[in-house]
């Protein structure tokens, strides 16, 4: 197994207009298999709203290709589903879909967007957040 996960690394960052008022951000921690075009982790979505919509934990999978081409070298796309719950007095909850895709350079800049349960968010800052590539053991 170890083979398999040769040159995995772990990517943290954000997805969104970080140090805007209200705005939504995407805070990702990922496991990145290039070898296998591989990235799962967690992805925790906060916004300064009260209600179930303030803080939501998403486990996601998805893919990671190489471009080619241009400033941004890389693209990922992640999916994930959440436990969404009505908001009171509704009393209920169900699986709601997370999905993002991102277009960035080699140390995870760029820009992207994601979706979640009623909210859409396009053309938004991806910014690392620490030294990426540190080799997984």
């Amino acid at each position: 197994m170890a083979d398999l996960l040769a040159g995995a690394y772990l990517a943290k960052g954000t997805i969104g207009n970080v140090g805007t008022p209200g705005a939504p951000i995407a805070t990702f921690s990922l496991v990145v298999v290039p070898s296998q075009n591989s990235v799962s982790g967690t992805v925790v979505i906060t916004q300064a709203i009260s209600g179930p919509d303030g803080h939501i934990v998403v486990p996601v999978i998805g893919k990671i290709y190489a471009t080619g081409f241009g400033q941004f070298t890389q693209v990922v796309s992640l999916q994930g589903q959440y436990v969404h719950s009505f908001p009171p007095p509704a009393i209920g909850a169900f699986l709601a879909n997370f999905d993002a895709h991102l277009a960035i350079d080699a140390a995870w800049n760029g820009t992207g967007g994601f979706s979640y349960y009623q909210h859409n968010i396009e053309n938004v800052p991806v910014k690392a957040v620490n030294e990426l590539k540190a080799e997984l053991a």
